[in-house]
């Protein structure tokens, strides 16, 4: 049976493993939040772009293509990642590959969402008496 003092000991050390280990997470957590900033300024610069040059404004079907499309590229770069992690890549980690997962499966039920709002909208307005 351990002492009281060897529990103290290694219960520190666990404390500060914890520590350690969270102090690590954060700052994957930060390096993935200011890539994801960058790609959402970029990817709205882009889209800004593309809706300025058209004389009559933001056509519905290719902002609804584009916003499809990257959902799509959402979910192929996370499993492009989670491959790479599972056939052992250098560089790869898991954290990356988790959060690029659960970036795919939020844009993926978002756009869920807005599909069912516009299936809503659709059924509202077939419904209306002319």
């Amino acid at each position: 049976m351990l002492a009281g003092r060897e529990k103290i000991k290694l219960a520190a050390m666990d404390i500060a493993k914890i520590e350690s280990l969270l102090s690590q997470m954060r700052a994957a957590h930060q390096r993935i939040e200011d890539r994801g900033q960058k790609t959402i300024m970029s990817a709205s610069l882009r889209a800004d772009t593309s809706v300025a040059t058209q004389p009559g404004g933001a056509d519905f079907s290719t902002v609804l293509k584009a916003s499809l499309s990257q959902v799509n590229n959402a979910e192929r770069s996370a499993e492009q990642l989670m491959q790479a992690f599972s056939a052992g890549a250098p560089g790869v980690h898991l954290h990356d590959a988790m959060m690029a997962m659960q970036k795919a499966n939020v844009s993926f039920q978002a756009a869920v969402q807005v599909r069912n709002k516009l299936v809503s909208a659709y059924q509202d307005i077939m419904n209306m008496q002319i």
